[in-house]
């Protein structure tokens, strides 16, 4: 339990107090090229921060595996996505997994169906992979599973979030039939109470798996528009818009302050709260691990 919340001052603007406790153990996602910029992840990041690898449409799989060792020879757990429809055949997905586990020590993965249109081969669902019962046979001890508190519309073109509750709820049951570890790690948002509401509608449908809540780390507000936009980020992007409105913000780097203390408030009231945070250094690794830090992150081992 967070033991203070986030202040706000007479004008109800966050102070970014209480802070503190909601980051610990928060984790981040890295991609080969940008987690090869940074000389030592040690210097930056608290000890066992979980450290996810995007795989980007094209990139080879040789490069996931060297980062993903590279990190893990750094101390870090590391937890890479598998991206269904990238994914050729279910023997392409084993050597994929053998390769992760016998050159980089990995037990845990992210998996989603990915960014591309059309299937490159079998795969078209995470579920698909899941049902394929490697994950499990070749003793993956984590798995998790991609969430959409604002919906998905190359999921639900409706509008709508039946099919990707559906998948969750398919989700929850696999949990219960499988010796690993799952959590559901979300697409970044910029506001806390849609966030907040869409766990508490999880909860009252039976769906009981830990919530680790994407974040935008620090990042001019033109490139989080522009990535927010091409993540189908939903109503929170009003959020950025209505800043960019804002003669005097325009020019000022985005901070995450704002949402990370409403979420420390909702903590203190015991609203249905994210179990780990889990940043998108859209503005750079260094930026985001720097501001976390300011902030009040300290060493911790990655948990829930």
């Amino acid at each position: 339990m967070i033991s203070f919340i986030g202040r706000r001052d007479k004008g109800g603007a966050p102070s970014g107090a209480g802070l503190h406790e909601i980051l610990q153990g928060y984790s981040i996602e890295v991609m080969p090229r940008t987690a090869a910029k940074v000389e030592d992840f040690r210097t930056l990041l608290p000890a066992g921060t979980r450290v996810y690898i995007a795989h980007i449409e094209g990139t080879p799989i040789d490069e996931m595996v060297a980062t993903a060792k590279r990190l893990s020879d750094e101390g870090f757990p590391v937890m890479p996505h598998f991206p269904a429809r990238i994914i050729r055949d279910k023997a392409t997905l084993e050597d994929w997994i053998k390769r992760y586990q016998g050159e980089a020590g990995v037990d845990q993965a992210l998996l989603l169906a990915g960014g591309v249109d059309k299937p490159h081969g079998d795969f078209h669902s995470s579920m698909q992979l899941m049902e394929t019962g490697l994950f499990d046979a070749h003793g993956f001890k984590r798995l998790h599973v991609a969430g959409h508190p604002e919906g998905n519309k190359d999921i639900d073109a409706d509008g709508s979030t039946r099919m990707v509750d559906e998948a969750l709820r398919w989700k929850q049951a696999f949990s219960e039939r499988t010796d690993a570890e799952m959590a559901i790690a979300t697409q970044f948002a910029f506001e806390a109470q849609p966030v907040l509401d869409w766990i508490a509608r999880l909860r009252a449908e039976g769906v009981e798996l830990p919530v680790h809540v994407g974040i935008a780390g620090p990042a001019k507000l033109q490139t989080l528009i522009k990535f927010a936009i091409a993540c189908g980020v939903g109503p929170s992007l009003k959020v950025l818009q209505k800043r960019a409105m804002d003669v005097t913000k325009l020019m000022l780097p985005y901070e995450p302050t704002e949402v990370l203390t409403d979420f420390a408030e909702a903590a203190v009231s015991a609203q249905a709260v994210p179990a780990q945070i889990h940043f998108f250094p859209l503005g750079g690794i260094k930026a985001c691990a720097n501001w976390a830090m300011e902030h009040g992150a300290q060493p911790q081992r990655a948990a829930g």
